[in-house]
C-alpha cells in the first residue's frame, strides 16, 4: 500500500485495503444501513443482528460470534499465555490485560482513594479498593 507501506499477496487484498484509506464504504448492511469498507466486516456485523454464534469451542462448547473470540477463549483451556510483559516476565491471556498491567510499570498512581489517600494505576483498582472501605463498620 503506498499509504501505509502494508503488504499483501494479491492486488485484489489491495484494492479491498485501499477502501480503509480513502474512506468508502461499499458494502451496506441491509437491516440497518450501516455501511462498511470490508465485506468481512459486513458479514461480522450481520451476526450482530441474527444472533448466530457459528464457531464454537470443542472443549467445552460455548460459542462465539467471532473466530478471533473463539482462539481467544481457547488459550483457557490450554493454559498457553502469548502476551508477556518485557519488563517483568508476566504473562497474560489477552493483550489487553497485557496493556493494563504494563500501567503498573510506566504510569504513575493517578486515581486516589478519598477516604484513605491510597492511590492506584488503574480506575478499576480505585473502584475494586472503595469496597473495602463499603464492608468497613463505623
Amino acid at each position: 500500500c503506498s499509504i501505509c507501506n502494508k503488504n499483501f499477496l494479491s492486488n485484489s487484498h489491495l484494492k479491498s485495503h485501499y477502501l480503509v484509506h480513502t474512506g468508502e464504504k461499499p458494502h451496506l448492511c441491509h437491516l440497518c444501513d450501516k455501511t462498511f469498507s470490508q465485506r468481512a466486516s459486513l458479514t461480522r456485523h450481520i451476526l450482530f443482528h441474527t444472533g448466530e454464534k457459528p464457531y464454537s469451542c470443542s472443549v467445552c462448547d460455548k460459542t462465539f460470534k467471532q473466530e478471533s473470540c473463539l482462539v481467544q477463549h481457547c488459550l483457557i483451556h490450554t493454559g498457553e499465555k502469548p502476551y508477556s510483559c518485557n519488563l517483568c516476565d508476566k504473562k497474560f491471556i489477552r493483550k489487553g490485560t497485557l496493556i493494563e498491567h504494563s500501567l503498573i510499570h510506566t504510569r504513575k498512581k493517578s486515581f486516589s482513594c478519598s477516604v484513605c489517600d491510597k492511590s492506584f494505576t488503574i480506575e478499576t483498582e480505585l473502584n475494586q479498593h472503595y469496597l473495602i472501605h463499603a464492608e468497613e463498620k463505623p
